[in-house]
């Protein structure tokens, strides 16, 4: 009998600490990634007019290949962190019939690129045009040292990065 009840007894608290585990705060849980990783830097390479070859190089093999839109290309990208909400990113790409990129929809547009956008340049800037000075800001003390800051920084002259053109992968 006592050992019945001591048997009993241990089996009903591991049992307790087995269910505890299940949802005990501090428990890891991994990121969960499934799909294509898309990045913005890798839709703004992406040009009207592109081959198939050439898109594949940037983005990848598809996710989806649909055989009733053999035209269209889907990738998507979902990660779940840590058992949080799940978070889903679409891209479709379409090709015309002489397998030419000629357009795309989905969660990322093209636009300005990181490395345009650290640079101070994108599409709806000039950055031949001097920047205007923001207002309410006043102009250093001649000969201070702020005065020799900003007189060395307006003489900079800025290099663009040079961006690699796309690799043609047609033999010719």
């Amino acid at each position: 009998m006592q050992k019945t009840k001591l048997l009993l007894t241990s089996l009903s608290l591991t049992g307790l600490f087995a269910l505890a585990g299940c949802s005990f705060p501090g428990v890891y849980k991994i990121d969960i990634q499934q799909g294509n990783v898309v990045t913005q830097d890798m839709i703004d390479q992406l040009r009207p007019g592109m081959t198939r070859r050439q898109v594949r190089f940037i983005m990848g093999n598809p996710l989806i290949t649909d055989t009733f839109h053999a035209d269209r290309w889907d990738y998507l990208y979902s990660i779940q962190p840590g058992g949080g909400q799940r978070l889903q990113e679409r891209v479709s790409l379409v090709f015309d019939g002489s397998d030419q990129l000629v357009g795309l929809a989905g969660d990322f547009m093209p636009g300005v690129s990181r490395d345009q956008a650290i640079m101070g340049e994108g599409s709806d800037t000039d950055s031949a045009q001097p920047q205007a000075k923001p207002q309410g800001e006043t102009p250093p003390a001649p000969g201070s040292l702020l005065e020799q800051i900003q007189r060395e920084v307006d003489q900079v002259e800025t290099v663009p990065v040079p961006t690699p053109e796309p690799l043609d992968t047609d033999p010719q």
